[in-house]
C-alpha cells in the first residue's frame, strides 16, 4: 500500500487554472507544475476555454511545456467577442458549480482572463490574477478593459514589477493583496532554454546567428488599418536591405495584407523571409539568436528583455515599461522613419549591449506565487 497523505481530501484546495490563448500557456505552466509538487495541500484542475485554438490544434503546446491535458475544454465560439465572453462565462459557471473550488487562478490579459473571473466573483469564490498591475493607459485596447476588470475583482494580485504594484495602489487594491513573485512567462523560458538552443530552426532557415532580425505582427491597431500596415511594411521593406527579416506570418496578418492589396509588395522584398508561425521552442531560438527583434507582441519584448536581445516594439504605447527601463526594449511606435532610425542605430553597433534584467525575472517566480497560497487565501476586502 501506498503512504497515506496525513490530510484528507476535503481539506486540499482546490484550485482552478484557467488558460484561454496560446500566450497563456507559457504562464501557466509553471504554475500547475509547482502546485502539483504539493499533492498534499492542492488539488490543480486546468481549464482550457478554447478562446484562440481548439484542444487539437494546442496539443503541441501542451506536449512541449509538459502540461497536463485540461480537466475541461470549452471549445467557446470565437467569431463574435460578446458572444464569446458570454459563452466563456456560462460554461465556467457551470463547471464552477461542478468542482467548487476554493480558488480560481487567471493570468494574463485574454477575454477568457476577465470572463472567468467574474464566473468566478459572481459565486464568492476568491481570484488570483497573475500579471496584476499593467497598464497602458489606453482602454481603447481590448487587452486594458481585461486588465483593470480582472485587478478589480481579484483577491490575489500577483505582480512582476514596482509599476505594476504602484499602479494597483493608485487604483485603491488593499496592499496585503498585492504580491510581487516575478514573471512567471521567464520561468517558462529558462526552464526551456536548453530545448530551445537543441531546435534546428537556424539551419532549416539557411540563418547564422546575429545575422538575421526577426519581425512579428498581429495587433488589430497594427494590421487592421491599412496606412499602419502599409508604414510598417515600408519600414521592413528598408530593413531587410540592411539584413535578412524572419517574418513568421501570423493569419490575421496575412490575410489584411491580402485583403489590402499589399500582397505584390510584401512578397518582392527579397530579404523577408516569409514562414508560416512557429512552435514555441523555435521561436524562442530565432529571440536568443536574433541581431535585433520588431514586433507588436507583449511576450516577445518580456522574453528578449530576459535573453538580453534588442527589441523595439512596434505600438504608441505599452503596458510593460519595465521592459524599457530595465530590459533591452525601445518604444518606436509605427512611423517608418522612427522604426528604421532606431533599427539602423541598433545595428550599427559592433556588439550586442549588456542589458539589465528586471529584479525576480530568474526563473523561481511560480515557487513564490505557490508559497504565497500556501499561507492561505482570504477573501478581497474593500
Amino acid at each position: 500500500m501506498g503512504k497515506t497523505s496525513p490530510f484528507p481530501p476535503f481539506e486540499l484546495m482546490k484550485i482552478v487554472v484557467v488558460a484561454g490563448a496560446r500566450p497563456n500557456f507559457m504562464k501557466i505552466a509553471p504554475i500547475l507544475a509547482e502546485l502539483h509538487r504539493f499533492p498534499a495541500e492542492f488539488t490543480p484542475f486546468l481549464v482550457h476555454t478554447g478562446q484562440h485554438y481548439d484542444y487539437q490544434l494546442s496539443e503541441v503546446f501542451f506536449q512541449a511545456l509538459e502540461l497536463p491535458p485540461p480537466n475541461a475544454y470549452f471549445d467557446v465560439v470565437r467569431d463574435n467577442e460578446a458572444q464569446q465572453m458570454a459563452d466563456i462565462i456560462a460554461k465556467f459557471d457551470q463547471f464552477l458549480a461542478e468542482v467548487a473550488p476554493d480558488l480560481v487562478i487567471v493570468v494574463g490579459d485574454v477575454t477568457s482572463t476577465s470572463a472567468c473571473a467574474l464566473a468566478a466573483s459572481k459565486r464568492f469564490i476568491p481570484v488570483a490574477h497573475v500579471e496584476a498591475g499593467l497598464r497602458s493607459r489606453d482602454r481603447t485596447m481590448p487587452e486594458e478593459l481585461t486588465r483593470i476588470v480582472a485587478d478589480a475583482l481579484s483577491d490575489l494580485l500577483f505582480t512582476y514589477s514596482e509599476d505594476a504594484d504602484q499602479n494597483l495602489l493608485d487604483e485603491n487594491v488593499p496592499a496585503h493583496c498585492i504580491h510581487r513573485v516575478g514573471n512567471v512567462m521567464i520561468d517558462t523560458l529558462l526552464r526551456f532554454r536548453e530545448r530551445a538552443e537543441a531546435s534546428p530552426i537556424l539551419a532549416e532557415l539557411g540563418l547564422e546567428p546575429q545575422a538575421f532580425a526577426l519581425t512579428t505582427l498581429h495587433r488589430a491597431s497594427n494590421v487592421d488599418n491599412p496606412e499602419t500596415l502599409a508604414g510598417l511594411l515600408d519600414a521592413l521593406e528598408e530593413v531587410q536591405q540592411r539584413l535578412p527579416i524572419v517574418f513568421p506570418v501570423h493569419p490575421r496578418t496575412r490575410s489584411r495584407i491580402e485583403i489590402f492589396g499589399f500582397t505584390e509588395r510584401f512578397e518582392a522584398m527579397p530579404n523577408l523571409r516569409r514562414i508560416d508561425p512557429l512552435g514555441y521552442f523555435e521561436i524562442v531560438r530565432l529571440e536568443q539568436t536574433a541581431r535585433l527583434v520588431l514586433t507588436d507582441s507583449a511576450g516577445l519584448a518580456e522574453e528578449t528583455t530576459a535573453l538580453g536581445v534588442p527589441c523595439l516594439t512596434l505600438r504608441e504605447n505599452t503596458e510593460r515599461p519595465v521592459t524599457i527601463t530595465e530590459g533591452s526594449n525601445q518604444l518606436v511606435g509605427c512611423d517608418p522613419q522612427r522604426i528604421v532610425a532606431a533599427a539602423h542605430a541598433i545595428l550599427d553597433q559592433d556588439h550586442r549591449t549588456d542589458y539589465p534584467i528586471p529584479a525576480l525575472w530568474d526563473g523561481h517566480s511560480a515557487e513564490r506565487l505557490v508559497d504565497v497560497l500556501r499561507q492561505g487565501v482570504q477573501p478581497r476586502r474593500g
